[in-house]
């Protein structure tokens, strides 16, 4: 693998695999709900009884105060003007939200997962791009790399000031290098008392506003590096804001260092663990943009419930009708599963018996498609109105439901933080562990006689002992999970579907062993399967555990079920019985130009400029567009 300066990293698609591969988190030193569900283990009671949030006066008092401070602030300005005002980073710093994820010790407010997604759904009720800026601030910025990572000197240096109200930024994605980190081109260069940081980094959340940033950079001889970096350093150029379909008010940056001296101490977790800490993060960072996704499904309802019930046509309420009223369901439905989803894995995280990582990679690709999905039938049933700006609808005296920018504020999160297409590919990697560990040297074509021999071996007495449990289980039996009552059908279902899946993955590696890393469609459908298994378990036990207090969410998660059933029977079906192989073979057909004619007759822009701008090492040639909030002035 080599680097020049300014190039990305000229590497293999196997070489690609091993760096990512020696990034993730290999070991299970704690039990995982979702890892045993992909291996036909239903394990129920690793979140049933539904774990109970330990009482938090303090995070209470901090969310009653968020709610009357954002009902102040004016998410349409922010929207029109795509720019959040400095008095609403005053006031949010004055709240504590710029800590609420840092330990109090530093000045933070020490909240919980459960308390602080809470608080991104509330504001990202009023503005998604503040909840955007907050998220990106805490769960991937400098707050929780420190709190996992960083050494005590790091933490007291830098934690106070960010809880105080100053931003800080992610820097991993470049021009020409987005999920396959080891290509990056960010050269740190060893010299006296630290490194000489070189390279451009491309959107980066938060870019203009950051003071503190998280810079990812690969160190000569050591691999990819995390640094603390200030966002003021000499060498540092924020070359310009982009601008986005969605989430207009949020920063986001291009941003050019050039021989920009970092310390040695601002070094994360030691030489070449950069990716290995973006990775961790990244565990529990992911539940940020469910809690963005609950708080637009509550949104959709909200308006699809009352417009459909105050819009009459053909003598009817609107949801009276049978097409629309099946629309209303699916969004009540889901919406319900998001926030059953998100708010098990964040009490499952903080009591932090669990291990979560597949179940917050889950719940992010669950909510980040259903969401869509949920804003889109929202548009759907508003007609004219939700394709209309809510601007253009209060001008003539209509209420401004926001709905066309609720999905393109949506859009980004199946993007974000890992894209549907790398989630399939990250979660099914985790699926399959349990296979590649015993019998991984079967497959791997480096591998010797003697490994295979005795991969062999392993394969066969985990096999043995592994396969017999997916032909019988407690869904077979008509008593199954009878204290669910109406929900416990549901439940068995889940068990037994486990264990189709688990066999499913087993018939796959046999069929196609090493090749099974390339049939990304297959493994797709299996994650999503996984996704719907666990949506189901978690309504299921939320609303037992609710039974007494909110009856109506037995409703709403039988739904849910049937719902969740007809999906993933549909995927069932289309892991054997799918064009995928016909797909792949003509798109590469039309990557040859064979179908070209079918883009005859259509008018298209000049194609003088490049797909992926190139970048060359050097001093920046544009002016600085950073943006620097000003204290917040003593009379305000």
């Amino acid at each position: 693998m080599t680097t020049t300066q300014g190039k990305p990293a000229d590497v293999s698609e196997k070489q690609a695999r091993q760096v990512a591969e020696a990034a993730r988190e290999s070991e299970w030193r704690k039990p995982s709900f979702g890892k045993e569900l992909f291996l036909g283990r239903f394990r129920l009671d690793l979140i049933d009884p539904w774990p109970e949030p330990e009482p938090r006066p303090d995070a209470e008092e901090f969310m009653k105060k968020l709610e009357t401070y954002v009902r102040g602030v004016d998410g349409t300005s922010i929207e029109r003007d795509a720019r959040i005002p400095d008095e609403v980073f005053h006031g949010l710093a004055e709240l504590g939200a710029f800590g609420m994820k840092i330990d109090k010790e530093y000045g933070g407010l020490g909240l919980s997962n459960l308390h602080y997604c809470r608080a991104l759904t509330l504001i990202g009720s009023v503005s998604a791009a503040t909840g955007a800026l907050l998220s990106a601030h805490q769960s991937i910025g400098v707050p929780q790399p420190l709190k996992t990572f960083g050494t005590p000197e790091q933490k007291k240096a830098f934690l106070p000031r960010l809880a105080a109200g100053e931003v800080s930024a992610f820097l991993l994605t470049e021009p020409d290098v987005g999920s396959d980190p080891a290509r990056l081109a960010t050269i740190a260069e060893p010299v006296e008392g630290g490194y000489r940081l070189n390279g451009v980094k491309l959107w980066a959340t938060n870019g203009t506003l950051a003071t503190l940033l998280v810079v990812m950079a690969r160190v000569p001889g050591k691999g990819i590096t995390a640094f603390v970096v200030e966002g003021d350093s000499p060498g540092i150029t924020v070359e310009r804001r982009n601008e986005f379909l969605g989430l207009r008010g949020l920063e986001n940056s291009v941003t050019r260092f050039h021989d920009v001296f970092v310390p040695a101490e601002n070094v994360i977790g030691g030489p070449g663990k950069g990716l290995k800490i973006a990775l961790t993060t990244l565990n529990t960072g992911r539940l940020s943009l469910p809690a963005m996704c609950v708080g637009a499904g509550k949104r959709c309802l909200n308006v699809a419930r009352e417009w459909s019930a105050d819009r009459v046509q053909w003598g009817r309420a609107v949801g009276q009708h049978e097409a629309v009223a099946k629309k209303i369901a699916f969004i009540a439905a889901t919406t319900y599963a998001m926030e059953s989803m998100l708010d098990l894995c964040c009490v499952i995280a903080d009591d932090d018996t669990n291990d979560i990582r597949i179940e917050a990679a889950l719940v992010k690709l669950f909510a980040s498609e259903m969401a869509w999905q949920v804003a889109d039938e929202l548009i759907q049933i508003r007609g004219g109105r939700g394709y209309e700006k809510g601007t253009s609808l209060a001008a003539r005296g209509e209420r401004g439901a926001e709905a066309e920018q609720i999905l393109r504020d949506l859009r980004i999160n199946r993007i974000f933080e890992g894209s549907t297409e790398i989630m399939h590919l990250l979660i099914a990697r985790e699926a399959v562990d349990a296979h590649l560990s015993v019998a991984g040297d079967i497959i791997d074509p480096d591998a010797g006689l003697s490994r295979k021999a005795r991969a062999g071996v392993r394969a066969g007495a985990f096999y043995a002992k592994w396969l017999p449990t997916l032909a019988v289980g407690k869904g077979q039996s008509p008593a199954g999970f009878g204290e669910f009552g109406p929900l416990s059908n549901h439940l068995r279902y889940v068990e037994r579907a486990s264990r189709k899946l688990a066999r499913s993955t087993f018939y796959a590696m046999s069929r196609w062993q090493g090749k099974l890393e390339k049939k990304q469609g297959f493994l797709g459908r299996i994650v999503d399967i996984g996704a719907e298994l666990f949506a189901m378990s978690a309504v299921c036990v939320r609303a037992r555990a609710e039974r007494k207090t909110r009856p109506e969410g037995v409703e709403l998660a039988d739904l849910f079920c049937h719902q969740a059933r007809l999906r993933a029977e549909a995927l069932f079906d289309g892991l054997w019985a799918n064009t995928d192989a016909r797909d792949v073979r003509v798109a590469r057909r039309v990557l040859e130009g064979r179908y070209s004619f079918v883009e005859d007759g259509i008018v298209l822009p000049p194609d003088d400029l490049a797909w992926v701008a190139a970048w060359e090492p050097g001093p920046a040639v544009v002016d600085d567009v950073r943006r620097r909030i000003p204290p917040r002035s003593s009379g305000g």
